[in-house]
C-alpha cells in the first residue's frame, strides 16, 4: 500500500504499527484487490490500525488493529461478514445504491448517505440497481469512535485536515497543500492523512469523505 513518492513516506510507529504522517497520500492504484470467498466482490483495504498516543492514526502491521478504513465492489446481492464487537459506517459512493437488512430491519442506503450499524448484526444486502461500490469504516468499540462526513470541496475554499482525520476524494478534482505549497494532484479515490503542526489543505471542486477517527 504505497505512498505516493510526492508525499511523506510512512514512519515508524510503536511496537507492530507504522506511523502515518501527516499528508501522506495512500493511491487508490496502489490498493490490493482481495476477492470475496463467496465471489459476490472485491475489497480494497486503505488502511487499518490504531490511534497513537496524541489520537493521531498509525497503520498497524499485523490484525490487531482499531479502525480500518475500505472500498469495496459489490457485484451480487448476498450476506455480510460479521464483526462482534465493532461498529460499521457504510457509504455508497458508485451505483443506484442498495437495500440493507439488518437484523431483519430494511433500510434503502443512497449514494453519498453514510450509514451506521452494529458490526454484530445479523446483515445482508440487495442490489436492486446492479452492481455499486462502498466505502467502509469499522471501528472496535471501546478504543476508538469513528465518524464519517461528506464535504463539498469548492474553489476558495480550502479544506484542512486536522489530527484524527483522513480525507478520501469520491468525486472531482483536488490538491494537497502543504505548507502552503502544492504538493500532490489527488486521483480519484486517493486518501491523505491529516495532521501535524500545519495540518494538510485540500482544494478543488468535488466531492471528500472525511474520516475523524478519536479515542473512545
Amino acid at each position: 500500500m504505497p505512498a505516493s513518492p510526492s508525499t511523506p513516506d510512512r514512519g515508524t510507529g510503536t511496537k507492530g504499527t507504522r506511523a502515518l504522517a501527516p499528508g501522506t497520500v495512500i493511491a487508490y492504484s496502489g490498493l490490493r484487490p482481495v476477492p470475496w470467498r463467496n465471489g459476490g466482490g472485491v475489497t480494497r483495504q486503505i488502511a487499518a490500525g490504531r490511534l497513537d498516543s496524541s489520537g493521531n492514526p498509525e497503520e498497524s502491521t499485523g490484525d490487531d488493529w482499531s479502525w480500518r478504513l475500505s472500498i469495496a465492489d459489490v457485484r451480487e446481492s448476498g450476506d455480510f461478514s460479521v464483526f462482534t464487537g465493532m461498529a460499521r459506517i457504510l457509504t455508497v459512493i458508485e451505483g443506484a445504491g442498495m437495500v440493507l437488512c439488518t437484523d431483519g430491519i430494511e433500510r434503502r442506503l443512497e449514494r453519498y448517505a453514510p450509514y451506521g450499524f452494529d458490526g454484530a448484526a445479523t446483515t445482508s444486502a440487495t442490489l436492486p440497481g446492479g452492481p455499486i461500490r462502498d466505502f467502509n469504516l469499522i471501528t472496535r468499540n471501546g478504543s476508538v469512535h469513528g465518524r464519517v462526513g461528506l464535504v463539498e470541496l469548492v474553489p476558495g475554499h480550502p479544506l484542512p485536515l486536522t489530527g484524527g482525520s483522513l480525507g478520501v476524494l469520491l468525486a472531482g478534482t483536488a490538491t494537497l497543500l502543504a505548507d502552503g505549497h502544492r504538493r500532490h494532484e489527488l486521483e480519484r479515490y486517493d486518501t491523505v492523512v491529516g495532521g501535524g503542526e500545519s495540518a494538510p489543505v485540500l482544494e478543488g471542486r468535488g466531492s471528500m469523505a472525511v474520516v475523524c477517527l478519536t479515542p473512545a
